[in-house]
């Protein structure tokens, strides 16, 4: 599972990961780009921001449930369940709203690459027409995605670094170890310059 905060990288990692790795591995698209994508209603009040969350929750399981069908070796998701508590806005909790815990969703996750968001003002891009947090708000969801998925036993959290290829080096490196035997040996290993 591939996670983060706005701008973090996701997409740019998941393509990479499409790209470059064995044909085994099935990539999952963002469930809240489907949601928002599809027009659902979007804004700051409360209600609606939880009735959003979990549509993304619902879609989200739905979302896994078809790579379930494909019989992959590997399916990379770009965020999980567990990053709607995230945006929750309000009375209550996203587990409580559609039937489930924290600790359940965590345990659906192999492994979470935690991508962290820059904090320089140039590093956050503001082209995807489907984002529109500020980059202080960018920053606060990102604590509070970490925080989400604090105490997974195989959590790897990537720090933003000064240039995106190497953040995204780092990424890839990490869903190497993750993968099965098989798929990891039709990727060589990462070789650092130097």
């Amino acid at each position: 599972m591939l996670t983060g905060g706005p701008a973090a990288g996701k997409s740019a990692v998941l393509e990479l990961a499409r790209l470059f790795f064995c044909r085994h591995l099935l990539t999952l698209p963002e469930a809240a780009g489907i949601v928002f994508g599809g027009r659902f209603p979007r804004n700051h009040r409360e209600d609606i921001r939880r009735a959003a969350q979990r549509a993304i929750y619902h879609v989200q399981r739905e979302l896994e449930s078809t790579a379930e069908v494909e019989n992959a070796a590997v399916v990379l998701c770009d965020r999980g369940t567990p990053d709607g508590s995230a945006y929750w806005a309000g009375d209550g909790d996203l587990w409580s709203a559609v039937g489930t815990s924290r600790e359940a969703e965590l345990q659906r996750y192999y492994g979470v690459i935690l991508l962290r968001t820059p904090s320089a003002p140039d590093a956050y891009d503001q082209r995807n027409p489907l984002r529109i947090e500020t980059q202080d708000e960018a920053r606060a969801i990102d604590t509070k995605i970490a925080d989400a998925w604090a105490g997974h036993p195989r959590l790897y959290e990537i720090p933003a670094t000064e240039d995106f290829l190497t953040k995204a080096a780092h990424a890839l490196l990490h869903l190497r170890e993750l993968m099965p035997e098989c798929c990891r040996n039709e990727v060589p290993p990462f070789r650092w310059p130097g």
